[in-house]
C-alpha cells in the first residue's frame, strides 16, 4: 500500500512538474508592456504566461518579503531591489541561460550595479526620470505664459499649487520618489535620510498637500490624457504615454514632460527571479526573450521609456530614441541623481512621515 501511494505521488509530482514547466508567472508594473509581446512569447516558446500587474513598489515588496509570492519574474525598482537582495529574496541569474545578455548597455549596467553588485541578480527592463507632466493649455491659462513648467517651483510653491488645484494635481504615491524631489527643491542632497532632512521634506510636501487631489502611482496617466487633471508629478514614460493618448484621442489636450531643472531622479526597473520562484527555468526563458534587441525595442516603442539594452537602439522609433525626454541629452544626464535604500530605522521614519503627509495631519 505504501509503495502504491509512493507511485501515485511520484506520478502526480511528474504531472505537476510538467505543467509547471509550461507556465511562467510574471508580476510587472501596470501599463508597462506591449501585450502583443506577451502573445509572441507564448507562441515562440510554448510556455503559458500568467501576467499580473501592480502599481507600487511597496505592494511588491510586501509580497516579496513575506515569501511565497508565486511569481517567477518580478520587476522592482533599483532601490527596492537592493534591499530585497540583502534580505535574500532573489536568486542569482544563470547567465549561461541568457543568450542575449550581451545586449545590455554598459552605461546603464554601471549605474544599476550600485543596487545589484555585478548585476548578478537582475537585468534592466526600463529606466527613466521622475518629473513634471503638464496640460500646457490649462497651466498657462492659470499661471500665465511664464509658468515654471520645468521647475520644481511649479509643484512645491504653495502659491502656484493653490491656483493649479482648480484644474487638478496628482502626486506619485511613492515617498522614495517624492522626498528626494522635495530635498532637491530645498537645495539639499536628495539622498539624505536623516531626521533633519526628512523634516525639511515634510515641510515642503505638507505646505502643498491641501492642493493635491490624489496620491496615486498610475491613475494620473489617464487623468492627464483626458484633461481631468492639469499637472502630475510622475514617471517620464507614464506622462509621455498620457501625451500620446491625448494626441490619439484628438481631444485638444497638449501634454508636456520635463525633468526638473533643479535635478531629477534617475530610476531603474529591474527584472529579477524570486528565490522561491516556482519555475526558474521558464523565468530565464522569459528574461532572454525580453533581452532580445527587437523585443526590447518593441516594449520601449510601446511604453515610451528608455531601456538598458544597447542593441535595441537600432530598432527604436525616432519618437523614442530622438526624444530627449526619454533619452536625455548630456546636459540633462549630468543633473540626474540616484538614491540608495532607506535603512530599517530611517525607513520607519519615512513611512510615518509619508502617512502624515498623505493624511494631511
Amino acid at each position: 500500500m505504501k509503495t502504491h501511494l509512493l507511485t501515485i505521488t511520484a506520478g502526480a509530482a511528474l504531472i505537476a512538474s510538467t505543467a509547471m514547466a509550461d507556465e511562467v508567472r510574471v508580476y510587472n508594473w501596470s501599463d508597462y508592456i506591449d501585450e502583443e509581446l506577451l502573445t509572441k512569447f507564448e507562441e515562440e516558446t510554448g510556455i503559458d504566461l500568467i501576467y499580473d500587474v501592480f502599481d507600487s513598489n511597496e505592494l511588491l515588496e510586501t509580497k516579496m518579503l513575506a515569501g511565497g509570492s508565486g511569481y517567477d519574474v518580478v520587476v522592482p525598482t533599483g532601490t527596492f531591489l537592493q534591499r530585497q537582495i540583502q534580505a535574500g529574496a532573489f536568486q542569482k541569474l544563470d547567465q549561461s541561460k541568457l543568450s542575449n545578455i550581451g545586449n545590455l548597455w554598459d552605461v546603464i549596467k554601471d549605474r544599476t550595479a550600485q543596487y545589484d553588485p555585478d548585476n548578478a541578480y537582475s537585468i534592466n527592463y526600463m529606466w527613466g526620470t521622475t518629473g513634471i507632466g503638464v496640460n500646457l493649455g490649462k497651466v498657462t491659462e492659470l499661471l500665465g505664459p511664464d509658468a515654471p513648467i520645468a521647475s520644481l517651483d511649479l509643484v512645491f510653491n504653495p502659491e502656484n499649487m493653490e491656483k493649479l488645484a482648480e484644474c487638478g494635481v496628482h502626486f506619485l504615491d511613492a515617498p522614495t520618489e517624492m522626498i528626494p524631489a522635495a530635498l532637491a527643491y530645498k537645495g539639499l542632497e536628495p539622498d539624505r535620510k536623516d531626521e533633519e532632512a526628512l523634516a525639511a521634506a515634510e515641510e515642503v510636501l505638507s505646505a502643498v498637500r491641501p492642493h493635491v487631489r490624489k496620491f496615486h502611482s498610475s491613475e494620473y496617466i489617464n487623468a492627464l490624457a483626458n484633461g481631468d487633471i492639469c499637472v502630475a508629478f510622475g514617471w517620464s514614460g507614464d506622462i509621455l504615454q498620457a501625451r500620446d493618448r491625448a494626441a490619439e484621442a484628438e481631444n485638444g489636450v497638449e501634454i508636456a514632460y520635463n525633468a526638473p531643472v533643479e535635478g531629477a531622479l534617475m530610476w531603474f526597473d529591474q527584472m529579477a527571479i524570486p528565490v522561491d520562484a516556482p519555475n526558474p527555468e521558464a523565468a530565464h526563458v522569459f528574461l532572454d526573450f525580453i533581452l532580445d534587441a527587437q523585443n526590447m525595442a518593441q516594449a520601449s516603442n510601446y511604453v515610451y521609456y528608455a531601456n538598458g539594452n544597447e542593441a535595441s537602439k537600432e530598432f527604436l522609433v525616432e519618437d523614442v530614441i530622438g526624444d530627449t525626454a526619454i533619452y536625455p541629452d548630456e546636459a540633462t544626464l549630468e543633473k540626474l541623481y540616484t538614491v540608495t535604500p532607506f535603512p530599517p530605522r530611517e525607513q520607519r521614519n519615512l513611512t510615518r512621515m509619508w502617512t502624515r503627509v498623505k493624511s494631511g495631519t
